[in-house]
């Protein structure tokens, strides 16, 4: 792929890596103010859970920067490129590895892609693909946090909500704001792979909202369900996640998933995958991606019916008697929505339906997934380019679709 094909570095990029750096210092007040309500009101389970799950999602997503860092530095021409006076900290890895173990890595990302984007947009300085390099990256750790962090957040969130059976506005106003932020970071992911595939279209605002309104649509009853069923047996909701995620981790084992560089990334990825499907789907191999989303919807389906069934048997009726029928009825509407969503785009706006056409002469112009081009970028400091494809995200892109 020329260079010419690939989008350049602009300022819409620019400024979403600076609201990206303020929503993640916004995202760490609020939950630190949070626990600390727990804290001060006395409420040391919530507290020690809400706390848990901050420290988790960090760890979590402070080994798969570090990983990469690792996986970076053996590329070839990387070092000389970069520099040291640029992303993560060039050559100094002691300084680097300190920033993980302090836990500031990501930040450390964030802060990288900024220093990085302003060179390449207000500056008109070279390395327009290595400022993008860098943005995947940080969305992949975003879609992490979310999962490992957010969606369990916003369960005891609402856990809480149907334990204390008082719930002001702002609570509904928060519940409503995380689910939409979690499906907007899927989206926002689903849109950043598009860049690594040239022979499939960019995604328009159609395609956008389409996808967008499927994820919100099947996420939020999902997250819905869990809530619900931890209210009645709150002892038994770590059972569950645990028993499923140990058969996802073994189902993404067995598709045989090659995102990292290393044994022990990899099952790092595929622990990490196994939380994200006890949300969300999230296609993570080649080849019959149609068969493992059907049966992946079947199960989840007759999961959160189960999930419902036992929250309404087992439920304080004169305590939801407001509404608890309006929820049995709504939660499983909404799923079958989300799935009639998600039918409308892979039926109507799946990037295989809209390729642009080929360059040049005799360049075939359908090609299956598993033969698409990946897009490399290449790291450029005021110097000669050396391409470096970043493997990872590309080899994702085209096993995504």
């Amino acid at each position: 792929m020329e260079r010419g094909c690939f989008p350049r570095y602009s300022w819409i990029d620019f400024f979403f890596s600076v609201i990206g750096v303020c929503t993640f210092l916004l995202d760490c007040g609020s939950d630190l103010w949070v626990a600390a309500e727990f804290y001060c009101r006395g409420d040391l389970s919530w507290f020690g859970v809400l706390v848990g799950l901050m420290v988790l999602s960090s760890v979590v997503v402070q080994m798969f920067s570090w990983f990469w860092f690792v996986y970076d530095r053996k590329l070839e021409g990387f070092g000389s490129q970069v520099g040291a006076s640029t992303v993560l900290c060039g050559d100094r890895v002691l300084i680097f590895c300190l920033l993980h173990v302090l836990q500031l890595g990501f930040f450390c990302r964030h802060i990288s892609a900024i220093r990085q984007g302003f060179r390449v947009w207000w500056r008109k300085e070279e390395g327009s693909e290595y400022a993008i390099y860098l943005t995947h990256d940080l969305s992949m750790l975003r879609l992490i946090e979310t999962f490992c962090e957010s969606a369990p957040q916003l369960i005891l969130m609402m856990y809480v909500m149907l334990r204390t059976n008082q719930a002001r506005v702002v609570q509904f106003v928060s519940v409503a704001a995380s689910t939409t932020s979690i499906a907007w970071m899927v989206l926002d992911y689903h849109r950043s792979l598009r860049s690594f595939l040239p022979d499939k279209a960019q995604q328009g605002w159609g395609s956008s909202v389409v996808y967008f309104l499927w994820n919100l649509l099947l996420i939020g009853p999902r997250v819905a369900a869990l809530a619900l069923f931890s209210s009645v047996l709150p002892w038994l909701i770590a059972p569950h996640f645990l028993l499923l995620w140990l058969a996802f981790v073994l189902w993404a084992w067995q598709q045989q998933t090659n995102f990292m560089d290393s044994a022990g990334g990899e099952w790092l990825y595929r622990a990490t995958v196994g939380l994200i499907w006890y949300f969300s789907w999230f296609n993570v191999a080649e080849g019959h991606t149609r068969v493992r989303s059907l049966i992946y919807h079947s199960f989840m389906t007759m999961d959160g019916c189960l999930l419902l069934v036992t929250w309404w048997c087992l439920r304080d009726a004169a305590q939801t008697e407001e509404y608890g029928l309006a929820l049995i009825i709504a939660l499983p509407l909404t799923y079958l929505l989300g799935l009639l969503f998600k039918a409308v785009y892979y039926c109507c706006f799946h990037p295989k339906l809209w390729r642009p056409p080929p360059v040049e002469e005799g360049v075939p112009h359908d090609r299956p997934d598993s033969q698409v081009t990946l897009r490399s970028f290449s790291i450029q400091d005021n110097s000669a380019s050396t391409s470096i494809l970043n493997r990872r995200m590309a080899h994702h892109a085209a096993h995504f679709y």
